[in-house]
């Protein structure tokens, strides 16, 4: 028997589903379009910005440099817990969560 289990709750999805769910996450930045009028051309030093990026990318990993562009997670799922991810895909975060993440940054 595989090891195959719901990553929500860890039941084996081969033994007690008929059916397992795939849950696809992609996260990632969304930049509005540029709008680049001729003077702004004329007038940006391209190499002090690029030098400015990549002193702001410095001391970071590979991994915090690509998760804040991009992130896909890959998740299975049983019946019930598709059930429960569909009610309520995003959660509001309780008051105490945030102002604990908030004093994290």
């Amino acid at each position: 028997m595989s090891e195959l289990g719901c990553d929500r709750c860890g039941r084996s999805l081969l033994a007690f589903e008929d059916v397992r769910y795939k849950l696809e996450i992609k996260v990632y930045a969304a930049y509005d379009p540029l709008e680049l009028s001729p003077r702004a051309l004329r007038e940006t030093d391209f190499d002090a910005e690029i030098e400015r990026l990549v002193e702001a990318c410095d001391g970071l990993s590979q991994e915090d440099l690509e998760s804040s562009v991009w992130k896909a997670l890959t998740f299975d799922l049983c019946l019930r817990c598709q059930r429960e991810f569909l009610k309520d895909p995003l959660p509001r975060r309780r008051e105490d969560d945030a102002d604990a993440k908030a004093g994290e940054k």
